[in-house]
């Protein structure tokens, strides 16, 4: 355990019993009980996640928005302050630094959350890249800790911890909200395909909040349904469907991708690819035969050629359904069409099939 780090939290998931393993250089909790009784506590009721090993940077300034825009895919020249919104950040030749939860605090500053494994990667790039936008970059991710509160009945536990009427947040929004007397940034937001929050608050008050909610008997959840939850949502996680090597638009995150700004990191690459057709795409697959697929495993077409890799795959914990995500040739991409998955030596079949694998149930209003 030398040199590993620890989230203010650490304590407590050893007296809860979380079974505790290595991510990102953190040591954390994979699960509690099990990953699948998790999974479906916050599919059908409620449960949180200690999330603080992810970073927090702040920019700030005259030039804020004017930086990020050039730092970020996404346009965040017309978002209202009190939104954020999903972007990427790019390297010249298209491949991904990191994805991003971008916050508009004001026009003169962005409150940027990034993943746990890349903080100082990211940090390092954006101030790289400072040239000369009037702007002050902060790694903040020292101070903060941060509780994602995940499920369907995630603002009816929040909202007895809260004055304001967290009805009034929209998906994709958040405020400054006070919570046993002291501020923390709350957003409506989540990366389970439900409804949720993420909060956070120096590490003090992050402490007191996953007492409070554990005395409230939600469900303590781990890394493992994190990610089968993610999966089911179609949503990305660094070192699987994006990293230096795939593109946003390979990954099929082109709706966080505005090809149409003036200018921002890695534009040109991605427009060409837009334009001469993308190498790879990214599919949903299906096992026809019962087994599991799994990250690295070989896709290959009915005429035993290898046309691409598995990024995630599961026995999915919802469905029971053997699915996965591939990167793949985008002329086997059709639906319906038949490949095979390298499971050990045998050749599993398998259809591409769409990556819907659940119904998000994000609260969206009306």
């Amino acid at each position: 355990m030398n040199g590993i780090k620890k989230t203010v939290l650490h304590d407590r998931h050893i007296a809860l019993g979380g079974m505790m393993v290595e991510f990102a250089g953190y040591n954390m909790p994979l699960y509690y009980t099990n990953i699948a009784a998790e999974h479906h506590a916050i599919r059908e009721r409620v449960g949180m996640f200690d999330v603080s090993h992810m970073g927090e940077i702040r920019v700030s300034g005259p030039d804020a928005t004017k930086f990020v825009n050039h730092l970020c895919t996404n346009d965040f020249s017309s978002l209202p302050a009190g939104r954020l919104n999903y972007t990427l950040f790019c390297y010249e030749n298209g491949g991904c630094v990191d994805d991003s939860m971008v916050y508009k605090m004001s026009e003169d500053e962005y409150f940027l959350v990034v993943n746990a494994s890349n903080v100082n990667k990211d940090f390092d790039w954006i101030c790289s890249n400072k040239g000369e936008f009037d702007v002050e970059i902060e790694n903040q991710s020292d101070f903060y800790g941060q509780i994602a509160l995940q499920g369907p009945q995630a603002e009816e536990m929040f909202q007895q911890m809260v004055q304001e009427d967290l009805s009034k947040i929209p998906f994709l929004g958040f405020s400054k909200l006070i919570v046993f007397g002291r501020e923390t940034i709350s957003s409506r937001s989540g990366y389970t395909g439900e409804d949720g929050f993420e909060i956070y608050a120096e590490n003090a008050l992050i402490e007191e909040i996953w007492d409070h909610l554990v005395k409230m008997v939600v469900v303590p959840c781990g890394l493992g349904c994190r990610d089968t939850l993610r999966f089911e949502a179609a949503l990305p996680l660094y070192g699987h469907e994006i990293d230096s090597t795939i593109s946003p638009l390979e990954a099929g995150l082109g709706f966080a991708v505005k090809l149409d700004k003036v200018d921002f990191i890695g534009k040109d690459a991605l427009v060409s690819q837009k334009q001469n057709g993308l190498p790879r795409k990214m599919v949903g697959i299906e096992l026809i035969e019962k087994n599991i697929p799994r990250q690295g495993y070989v896709v290959y077409s009915q005429n035993e050629q290898e046309i691409g890799i598995i990024t995630t795959g599961y026995l999915s914990p919802s469905s029971g359904l053997p699915i996965a995500n591939a990167l793949i040739m985008p002329e086997f991409s059709k639906m319906g069409t038949q490949v095979f998955v390298q499971i050990r030596k045998k050749m599993i079949p398998a259809k591409i099939r769409d990556r819907k694998f659940i119904q998000k149930k994000y609260k969206k209003g009306e």
